[in-house]
């Protein structure tokens, strides 16, 4: 039976239009990638409207108007809390929608306190320390080399190459860099300076499985941890300069490894339908928890989570259907 899908988006263009920067609306979706969760969803035979963003569904909704699920992808555009408004409004006019809840999306946009719930649990990640002011960034006790970034930005927004710090003398130039531009703490973490490996998961309680494992390559040309998030999304077998992705094969340890850590990472932070998890090894090639998107970019030809679905034999028309009906599952238990 189809559904009555309704569509909640951030769109790039429009964001573009209206005077935003190119860096402000980094994590947000084109055109490109809208047009091909709409032709999916047509195709599996239910009817769907583009609402738009979360202000317009908020008004909606509002107005009486309701749908089967609200396939929601928007990201908010302020706010360490940005990704669980959506969520939240939803949860408000108890209308039923894809993806993990308001406490999970918020808290996982939060690099540091995402690490300390994986930590409590006694799941790998790095070291790693908070940095709120210059005073604190000088007083950072971990060893050498570190890796900085804004502590709660999606996209890898201010990951570059200077955020590789290989020597103190670096460390509170770069956060001060980091806290001017971003107006948020930094998360400062040991370097793990092994293999990086990004899972997908889909599903819910005991039926979540992992999609598949793709490594993350680099080339000579590339320095480790200096490409971002959004490079590697779009490459898919690579342009032969900085970047590309292999599946990890089910033989592999390192594959077995990765689903065992990403599965538990995932139950530990409640997510719900979908989420990309990236890993990555240190020097003896044990994996570390780095980060985990439960709004996985979804661009049907660049993004990571579909490029290792179809690595694994799935189409982007059928991870766009298990995603449907895990959330719709949810809904009528």
């Amino acid at each position: 039976m189809g559904l009555f899908i309704g569509l909640c988006c951030d769109i790039k263009e429009g964001y573009l239009k209206s005077g935003f920067s190119a860096a402000e609306v980094m994590e947000f979706d084109d055109e490109e990638t809208i047009v091909g969760l709409e032709n999916a969803l047509l195709s599996l035979g239910h009817k769907v409207e583009r609402i738009g963003n979360g202000r317009e569904l908020a008004r909606r909704l509002a107005s009486g108007d309701r749908w089967d699920l609200i396939f929601n992808i928007a990201e908010g555009v302020k706010g360490r809390s940005r990704e669980a408004q959506v969520p939240a409004v939803c949860e408000l006019f108890a209308q039923p929608y894809t993806f993990s809840d308001p406490l999970t999306c918020a808290l996982t946009l939060d690099k540091a306190l995402t690490k300390r719930v994986v930590r409590d649990r006694g799941l790998p990640t790095a070291p790693f320390e908070v940095v709120s002011t210059l005073e604190e960034a000088a007083a950072v006790s971990l060893p050498m080399p570190l890796f900085l970034k804004p502590v709660a930005e999606g996209s890898s927004k201010g990951v570059t190459r200077r955020s590789l710090v290989k020597e103190r003398s670096e460390l509170v130039a770069v956060c001060r860099e980091l806290l001017e531009q971003f107006h948020q703490p930094v998360l400062v973490e040991t370097f793990l300076p092994g293999k990086e490996v990004t899972v997908g998961i889909i599903g819910n309680g005991s039926t979540a499985r992992v999609i598949g494992v793709t490594e993350i390559l680099f080339t000579d040309k590339a320095e480790m941890a200096a490409l971002t998030t959004l490079e590697k999304e779009q490459k898919k077998e690579g342009d032969g300069e900085r970047v590309f992705c292999r599946p990890v094969t089910e033989e592999e340890l390192l594959a077995a490894q990765a689903r065992q850590l990403a599965l538990l990472a995932y139950h530990a932070l409640s997510c719900r339908d979908v989420a990309r998890l990236d890993l990555r090894c240190d020097a003896a090639g044990v994996l570390y928890f780095l980060e985990i998107n439960p709004l996985p970019g979804l661009n049907p030809v660049f993004s990571t989570l579909p490029i290792t679905a179809e690595w694994a034999g799935m189409s982007y028309v059928k991870l766009i259907d298990e995603i449907v009906e895990s959330a719709w599952q949810r809904y009528k238990c």
